[in-house]
């Protein structure tokens, strides 16, 4: 049976499943009994469903048949993707980043910041991260014993990181972190900007009142650096060339808002991820306390348990075959990279939280020419807050209920009360 059972396929589609586990249970289900199925669900085009770490590897290699930017990169309604295209005279994309573009423009325009994310270059801003983690620990053990991890931590030390690379002024950091959450955010009801997101043309309305936003922000930091160019990640996008020519306006705020959003909004998810699962596990929090060189481990496992990037959509550009169902070409397929991390056939005890995890295969950040950009970076920051935080904490535990956002794309803890002792 190629169709998935409605039951499971409408959870996929339901931004209200992924706060809770719902959407384990569905992919659990589907690993097991239709690891490859196809998912037709009403006002939604059909879409094949890849649940299986192997598959989402095998798509994600395969750069020219499986193509980003051909529809829309996310899952949308198909009244969704009339309305943006309505909206962009055609384009499934209401931004063109590096997210929704193939060859041969993807790799022009990685190039053009890819040296600033390389790991010999980034070891040179460790310095600054650390002054920034060192603030946000004082600041969290200032609380007095409690606090809600995300607000007070989370949010705010990776994006105060990617905005002082970009060249955003630390003033106008809560103006991105309000954009971003109401971008990653737009259907969970407390972090949206207000509107019906159950009328498909009000709610790209709303997302493109988000952008616009975005937009005319970042054309202001465009024009300041072209007339005064500065060391900073704004600089090297507003004055960017592709073959000779200087990339358009457009293009070049859509790169700043992948760099911005992306850049702080999954590291700020998988920090309250890790921090969550430490809180409910005494034994896996005094394992990274007694030896912290486990730290890295901790930040690949709290990056593969959160796997915040829940899912990115592929379509076939030819008639091909996977896990022997034949795809036609123009099919539409989600990488399901939260099923991929829990694979049982990849991950030993694929449930469980563990500091020691190794080897740890995740998906969370791509694979193939759509490797995340920032990883490394993400992942320096996660450690050197790790490693100013953790020995400062004698105890630590959960002090009410943690809540994920309610989002079908990107999602993660919105709510992380816990308390602590101070050594």
């Amino acid at each position: 049976m190629i169709e998935i059972p409605q039951d499971i396929a409408w959870t996929l589609v339901d931004p209200k499943a992924y706060a809770g586990d719902a959407i384990h249970q569905s992919f659990t289900w589907l690993r097991a009994n239709n690891p490859l199925g196809q998912a037709k669900i009403e006002g939604y085009d059909p879409f094949w469903v890849v649940t299986k770490h192997a598959d989402i590897l095998d798509v994600s290699r395969q750069n020219s048949l499986f193509h980003s930017g051909d529809k829309q990169t996310t899952l949308s309604t198909q009244e969704g993707d009339r309305q943006v295209r309505k909206m962009t005279g055609g384009s499934p994309h209401l931004v063109r980043s590096l997210v929704q573009m193939d060859a041969p423009d993807h790799p022009k325009y990685r190039t053009l910041t890819q040296s600033w994310f390389l790991p010999h270059n980034i070891k040179s801003l460790e310095g600054r991260i650390r002054g920034i983690a060192r603030e946000s620990v004082g600041n969290m053990l200032a609380k007095g014993g409690t606090c809600d991890f995300v607000a007070d931590v989370a949010l705010h030390f990776p994006l105060h990181v990617i905005m002082e690379i970009l060249g955003v002024p630390r003033e106008d950091e809560p103006r991105m972190l309000m954009l971003t959450q109401e971008l990653f955010g737009s259907t969970d009801p407390e972090l949206g900007r207000k509107a019906d997101v159950q009328d498909a043309a009000k709610a790209i309305e709303t997302l493109q009142a988000v952008l616009m936003d975005f937009y005319n922000y970042f054309a202001k930091i465009t024009a300041a650096r072209r007339a005064e160019p500065r060391d900073d990640l704004a600089t090297v996008i507003a004055n960017s060339q592709i073959d000779g020519q200087p990339i358009s306006e457009f293009e070049a705020l859509s790169y700043y808002v992948i760099v911005a959003t992306a850049g702080h909004d999954t590291t700020s998810s998988s920090t309250a991820g890790a921090m969550w699962a430490l809180a409910e596990r005494p034994a896996e929090f005094a394992k990274v306390k007694e030896n912290p060189a486990l730290i890295p481990g901790l930040v690949d496992e709290g990056v593969r348990w959160m796997t915040p990037v829940k899912h990115f959509m592929r379509s076939a550009t030819a008639d091909t075959e996977l896990r022997g169902r034949k795809i036609a070409k123009g099919d539409w397929l989600m990488l399901c990279y939260a099923s991929g991390n829990r694979d049982e056939d990849v991950f030993d005890d694929p449930f469980a939280f563990r500091v020691d995890r190794n080897p740890n295969k995740l998906l969370s950040f791509g694979y193939g020419a759509h490797l995340c950009l920032g990883q490394h970076l993400a992942k320096m920051e996660m450690r050197i807050l790790f490693e100013e935080l953790l020995p400062h904490l004698k105890s630590l535990e959960l002090a009410g209920e943690p809540r994920m956002s309610e989002a079908v794309f990107v999602n993660g803890p919105k709510k992380l009360p816990i308390r602590f002792a101070v050594n």
